[in-house]
């Protein structure tokens, strides 16, 4: 099982509203898709979305990274021998992780479709079902306590509401606007985006319980670099706190496991390069006793088909937030997970079980 080809294409697809968080607003959702061809016939696809704020990749740098580095690395490999390929992955260069993470979906889509088997199920087979969260972006508490009522009524019975925007009364003035709108029966759980020092966060948090706001959990309020100062929120409040942004290698997990700075782990591929990667960091948090979500940035559904495989198929992937694709006005591809409001289904065909790349309906992609 040779890798013959490997190709790039530049992928723009605009969304229904403008996505804010404290760390940017995005209005078009762009990525470098990826497709490997093997000797056999069968090609991989794969997906890496620029996220500047967050992973440091712009399109520019995941196309040279792809096709100046990995791309001569990869080319005439036998897929079979998929552990030193992986490995090899990881060191060619370091950082450039969405760039990787994209090769990566490509590789175990080529390496899952050669054994007959759903990649969900090649990983470990866990489930085939999952539901996602849906995403209030940061805006005006009222704007805010719109936007929930609207996903609400669509079904979904899980919030992830964006903070860490102006000051801590403001944040808890959406929070407020929000449960108030929806109800006790609904779950929240906000992400700051490193919006908070760690005295603000304690203070905010303790008051949201104090308010008997019922927040499940927050993820990432302070900066990512500053464990210390996640560990003070943790240990200072009730409310589960879950590491994003301070979690992108097995490394960095183990250090956050090591010292106990969060509750919990949010994985996304394209902090960790990929599911060879994640697999390592949701093993050390389970072996922690430590569970987690896998998220995703502003992906379409080719992207968000992969992280859905890896988070259905291990028993610790206890959350997940996979809305992406609902806030797209075009789709990206055929095929890949289905949707049914916030049920996920993963498909049975081998591999991602990405039926076409599409290349019509308002969405621009170019080969490069």
């Amino acid at each position: 099982m040779i890798i013959e080809k490997i190709e790039t294409f530049r992928n723009a697809v605009p969304l229904k509203k403008p996505f804010k968080t404290a760390l940017r607003t995005v209005t078009v959702a762009e990525a470098i898709f990826v497709k490997i061809t093997c000797d056999n016939g069968i090609t991989g696809w794969g997906e890496a979305p620029p996220t500047l704020v967050i992973t440091g990749d712009s399109l520019v740098s995941i196309e040279g990274a792809i096709n100046d580095v990995i791309k001569p690395f990869l080319l005439k490999k036998n897929l079979l021998n998929f552990e030193a390929i992986f490995q090899g992955l990881k060191t060619i260069l370091v950082n450039n992780t969405s760039a990787k993470a994209a090769v990566d979906m490509a590789l175990y889509d080529c390496i899952s479709q050669n054994c007959s088997l759903p990649l969900y199920q090649f990983l470990g087979g866990y489930r085939n079902e999952i539901e996602t969260d849906f995403t209030v972006s940061v805006n005006s508490p009222e704007e805010m306590g719109e936007d929930a009522v609207g996903y609400v009524s669509n079904g979904f019975n899980v919030l992830k509401v964006k903070v860490g925007i102006g000051e801590i009364e403001t944040d808890i003035a959406r929070i407020r606007e929000v449960r108030k709108r929806i109800g006790n029966d609904i779950k929240i759980r906000l992400d700051a985006n490193q919006g908070w020092k760690p005295k603000d966060a304690v203070s905010a948090i303790q008051k949201m319980e104090d308010l008997g706001l019922d927040i499940e959990l927050v993820e990432q309020p302070v900066k990512a670099e500053d464990l210390d100062g996640l560990k003070q929120v943790t240990d200072s409040v009730d409310t589960l706190i879950m590491a994003d942004e301070s979690v992108f290698s097995p490394k960095q997990a183990f250090e956050v496991i090591r010292r106990r700075s969060a509750d919990l782990i949010n994985i996304k591929l394209m902090k960790s390069g990929g599911i060879y990667q994640a697999q390592m960091i949701n093993q050390m948090a389970e072996t922690a006793g430590i569970e987690c979500m896998v998220g995703s940035m502003i992906e379409t559904r080719l992207g968000i088909t992969a992280a859905a495989h890896f988070a259905a198929s291990k028993k610790n992937i206890t959350r997940f937030d996979f809305d992406a694709p609902l806030m797209l006005a075009n789709e990206a591809i055929s095929g890949g997970i289905k949707y049914n409001g916030r049920k996920i289904t993963l498909p049975d065909q081998p591999g991602l079980g990405i039926e076409k790349v599409l290349s019509e309906g308002g969405i621009s992609i170019g080969k490069q």
